[in-house]
C-alpha cells in the first residue's frame, strides 16, 4: 500500500497486455468486436492495429488504484479514451499508470491525480478517481 499523504507520489505501475488477453477479456465482457483481435479488420477501419479494449484498460487503473490504497472504498473511476493501445500480434503493449495523491476533503475523500500511457503516450484523459482511504 502507498503513503496516501496528500501530495504524494503514487508509484507507477506498468501492465503488459497481449492478445490473448484481449481474447480472455472479449470472453468475460462479451464484446466480441473484431477490432479488438483481428489484424486486417482494425486496419481496415483505420486503426494501426489490433487495440485493446478501451475499458479492460480502465480496468487496469483500478488495479493500480487497488494496489496502492487496499481497502479504499473507490467512489469514482472515470476517463476519457483519447488514444488507443495497440497491442502487437507477438510480445505485449504496456500500460503505465502514475500519479500522485491530491487533496482529502472534510468527508475524508481523497482524490488522485492521475496519468495513464502505453509506451509515453497518454491513453487516458481527464482521469477521475476519487476514494474513501
Amino acid at each position: 500500500m502507498s503513503d496516501l499523504t496528500p501530495g504524494a507520489a503514487l508509484e507507477p505501475r506498468t501492465y503488459e497486455i497481449t492478445r490473448a488477453d484481449l481474447v480472455a477479456y472479449a470472453h468475460a465482457s462479451g464484446d466480441h468486436n473484431p477490432i479488438h483481435q483481428d489484424e486486417s479488420i482494425a486496419l481496415a477501419v483505420g486503426l494501426p492495429g489490433v487495440i485493446a479494449h478501451g475499458m479492460y484498460t480502465l480496468a487496469l487503473v483500478g488495479r493500480a488504484i487497488s494496489e496502492w490504497t487496499g481497502d479504499a472504498e473507490v467512489l469514482e473511476l472515470g476517463a476519457k479514451f483519447v488514444a488507443p493501445v495497440v497491442v502487437p500480434a507477438e510480445g505485449a503493449a504496456r500500460v503505465t499508470v502514475a500519479g500522485t495523491v491530491g487533496e482529502r476533503n472534510d468527508a475524508g475523500l481523497l482524490t488522485l491525480a492521475l496519468e495513464i500511457t502505453s509506451d509515453g503516450t497518454k491513453v487516458l484523459g481527464a482521469p477521475k478517481v476519487t476514494v474513501r482511504a
